[in-house]
């Protein structure tokens, strides 16, 4: 019986989830007690209501979930980490299909490989591979998803000189909007696995990534360098030059935030407005140390932590700070290398935040992102030097929702003549549709549109940065 509620004794209102054919994992529903958790994503500023949980535990429940849905005609949102700021992996009154339970790493290291499910987090691939000494491009948070970061392309630490993670990509068990399971490769269904490498979760419920890895660590060089905000217009003049010419193994995120409560930050330091270069030399320790000297000597420092260190440890240094639960609004853009205008409108905005949480991120692109030839993969914009973020933040109870949602758009407007275009992946959940299109570019968004067209006609899968059928 494939019954979604039933109404249990006489009068009662309360429902019971009832067995989808097939279904082994476990269904949850508005009448249990675990609801609310388990409908609860990263992003506490969602707060969406299914009918029906399906937490599965392999491939053949997502099978069995997808049929369900399209038999009884139900709203569809697929959760891996849940770690979109949009709130995507949740729907009101349909069915979340969620691979949450999912999250077996399997490595060859001969083959320099790694199997994932599609419910895994990145803190589950870096455990595995750097047991190794290899890892492959993930994301700078360990409790990322990995299906959500890969599918819109996925930047991190190691991507100027790996690639995204979509450059690392080999292969993905795909279950379609039909409930059909296929593999997707450059050998199988070719154009599939063109549209994964960056087009977001438009095309099916990816069970299953196949990895290609890379020799890393398991000790790098890594590790931010604090400047006073004052120091911002200066510190990025003189990191516009380094960077110009930086190695390909040397990936660079600067915030402009405030310094975290952390131990390995001075207490005299803790919510101090600052500019923060974060490091990773995805090389020898002693050549990063060289390729870094000249950046740590920048102006007056107020804190270097840039050291030695396990890659597990860099991999995981931020998960406090964006910790499950809080509210969370972003607005996003690529930007070109950085002009003396770029960095004056930076300095003049990115500290105007009124939440010590919230945050401005800027990732330096190029390298090996920039190297791969232009749609070769559905990851576009590989021209733009940098992407940029505004991360508004603040707790539950904190009245700055209004004023941080408005720092952000603010923020981004003031750089929209800079624009060339966005990270996917960055998108919120209020975007102008056109966002989508400049996400990917007309030529690779129309490619793309071909791609969902045919296989999903009927945009089942559209709880995303939605592409839409023709």
């Amino acid at each position: 019986m494939t019954s979604l509620i039933a109404e249990v004794g006489h009068g009662s209102k309360k429902p019971t989830v009832m067995e989808i054919d097939g279904f082994r994992g476990r269904l949850i529903g508005a009448g249990d007690a675990d609801y609310d958790i388990a409908r609860a994503v990263w992003n506490g500023a969602i707060d969406r209501r299914p009918r029906l949980i399906a937490q599965c535990i392999g491939t053949a429940d997502v099978v069995a979930a997808v049929r369900f849905a399209r038999d009884h005609d139900l709203e569809i949102a697929i959760r891996g980490g849940g770690h979109n700021v949009a709130g995507t992996a949740v729907c009101d009154d349909g069915i979340v299909i969620d691979l949450s339970a999912m999250r077996g790493v399997r490595v060859d290291p001969a083959a320099r490989k790694a199997w994932v499910q599609g419910g895994a987090l990145w803190g589950d691939v870096d455990r595995e591979t750097q047991a190794h000494g290899l890892a492959t491009t993930g994301g700078i948070v360990s409790h990322t998803g990995v299906a959500g970061l890969t599918l819109g392309g996925g930047i991190g630490w190691l991507m100027r000189k790996h690639g995204l993670t979509v450059d690392n990509l080999l292969a993905a068990d795909v279950v379609t909007a039909e409930g059909e399971l296929m593999r997707a490769s450059e050998e199988e269904h070719p154009d599939l696995f063109w549209a994964l490498r960056g087009g977001g979760g438009n095309f099916g419920v990816v069970t299953a990534f196949e990895f290609r890895l890379h020799p890393v660590g398991p000790t790098i060089l890594a590790g931010p360098v604090l400047w006073d905000a004052a120091e911002a217009g200066e510190v990025l003049r003189f990191y516009r030059d380094f960077i110009r010419d930086a190695p390909d193994e040397l990936g660079t995120i600067v915030k402009f935030t405030t310094a975290p409560p952390l131990p390995v930050i001075p207490e005299n330091l803790h919510w101090r407005p600052v500019v923060m270069v974060g490091a990773c030399y995805a090389g020898p320790v002693e050549d990063g140390e060289q390729a870094l000297r000249p950046l740590r000597a920048c102006g007056t420092p107020l804190h270097d932590l840039v050291g030695p260190k396990p890659y597990l440890e860099l991999q995981s240094a931020l998960d406090s700070t964006v910790l499950h639960g809080w509210n969370y609004y972003w607005k996003a853009s690529h930007l070109p290398e950085l002009s003396d205008d770029i960095i004056d409108v930076i300095a003049a905005r990115a500290f105007s935040f009124s939440s010590p949480r919230s945050y401005t991120a800027m990732f330096h692109l190029k390298g090996a992102v920039g190297r791969i030839a232009a749609g070769r993969t559905a990851f576009a914009n590989r021209h733009a030097s940098h992407a940029i973020i505004h991360h508004a933040a603040w707790r539950p109870g904190e009245d700055f929702g209004d004023q941080e949602t408005a720092w952000a758009r603010k923020f981004f407007a003031a750089l929209g003549s800079f624009r060339e275009g966005v990270y996917v992946n960055f998108l919120g959940g209020d975007e102008d549709p056109g966002r989508v299109r400049e996400a990917y570019g007309d030529t690779v968004y129309d490619r793309l549109v071909d791609v969902k067209t045919t296989y999903d006609p009927n945009n089942v899968f559209h709880h995303n940065q939605n592409i839409h059928p023709s």
